[in-house]
């Protein structure tokens, strides 16, 4: 059979992270071991009856068997708007500031393409999301990290950036609550942040997929747009598929600046021919309907979160405790890499849990563990880990 050669920006990739995860894991099972797997952030919760009814009612309409808008349904745009005036107190024209996404990934896979020329300059908050620096890099963008350590807060240094790298960068990519740290943003960062943007005309693209995943209601996660002026640089892309575990049904969103939403949308009326309109209807439900749900699966990732942090310090593993996400990041024990200790937890207990170098260089020495499993399974992961 003929090999044909990869494009060289395929070629270049690295493996994807939880690719490879899952060739290990595939390998270990196949010896037979019981795997518990904490690494890919899938909740194991299942998605609300009420948004799968809403699907099946809407899928037995004859017009939502035709090609759908792009820029998706104005009702669910109109919802998206309406979910972020209550919960952020945010106004956002559904006709112009917002567009429908299958899931966010897309949306932020595409968005370089609409604004990055080749050798733009993307600056990457890291540990990251790797789809930014990817598809910084389908676009011919050049990327620079701004590392997040626990020294900073896991915040980017904005003063780090010189002033003629603020000058070249076109975009900056920032994410909170984040992946992988569980880091939240203060306001006093994000009003920083965007008068930094707006002084160089950089577009600020805020990942804000993990805001309903908090553990305290005076500490509720911001929008970029409760801070003044954002909507003059920034974009915020959002999903459905943490808040209500709505992963497998592919429908997020994208907001804010109307040009940024409206060059997105050019991409994918060329890319893509939209969500499936059952989806966006089962997916009104769930912005309109489904607080007191995401509510009561934030108080179970909280009793995951509680228990599983001290089990980790008790191991003598170094383990901050997140305000929100459903992410834990730790620290390796001394002496061992991340790629290392990841691979002898697998091998030895049949525990999967995600290598912190897997999401940038700065995340090297740490790993991070998804409370994506029942209590049950996390104590038997918890106790093999601590058994090693």
């Amino acid at each position: 059979m003929t090999q044909f050669r990869l494009a060289d920006r395929v070629a270049k990739l690295p493996p994807y992270l939880f690719a490879e995860i899952d060739r290990l894991k595939a390998e270990v099972k196949s010896q037979g071991m019981d795997i518990i797997s904490l690494g890919i952030g899938d909740p194991d919760l299942p998605t609300p009856d009420f948004i799968i009814e809403a699907l099946h009612a809407s899928a037995k309409k004859p017009e939502n068997h035709q090609y759908p808008s792009y820029t998706g349904l104005l009702s669910f745009r109109k919802a998206v708007a309406d979910w972020y005036k209550t919960r952020f107190g945010v106004d956002l024209d559904p006709d112009n500031e917002v567009v429908s996404l299958i899931g966010s990934k897309e949306g932020i896979a595409h968005f370089p393409l609409a604004f990055i020329d080749p050798g733009d300059l993307a600056l990457i908050a890291s540990p990251n999301y790797p789809v930014y620096p990817v598809a910084t890099g389908f676009a011919g963008g050049e990327s620079l990290i701004l590392p997040l350590t626990p020294d900073n807060d896991f915040l980017p240094d904005l003063d780090a950036v010189s002033d003629a790298q603020w000058d070249r960068a076109k975009v900056i990519f920032v994410n909170y609550p984040n992946n992988p740290t569980g880091a939240t943003a203060p306001r006093e960062f994000y009003e920083k942040l965007v008068k930094k943007a707006r002084d160089t005309g950089t577009i600020l693209v805020s990942d804000a997929a993990y805001t309903e995943m908090y553990f305290d209601a005076a500490k509720k996660p911001l929008s970029i747009f409760e801070i003044p002026g954002a909507k003059d640089v920034a974009i915020e892309f959002h999903s459905l598929s943490k808040t209500y575990n709505m992963t497998g049904w592919r429908i997020g969103m994208a907001v804010g600046n109307e040009s940024l939403v409206k060059g997105l949308g050019k991409i994918k009326e060329n890319v893509d021919s939209g969500i499936f309109q059952a989806v966006q209807e089962a997916g009104v439900a769930a912005l309109t309907q489904g607080e007191p749900y995401a509510a009561s699966f934030r108080a179970i990732y909280k009793e995951r979160r509680d228990l599983a942090v001290p089990a980790l310090r008790k191991m003598g593993l170094d383990c901050r405790t997140p305000d929100a996400s459903f992410y834990l990041w730790c620290r390796v024990p001394a002496g061992e890499t991340s790629a290392g200790f990841v691979s002898r937890v697998l091998k030895n207990t049949g525990v999967v849990v995600t290598p912190g170098n897997g999401f940038g260089a700065p995340g090297e020495g740490f790993f991070r563990i998804a409370l994506t499993v029942g209590k049950q399974r996390l104590e038997e992961a918890l106790s093999r880990i601590a058994s090693l």
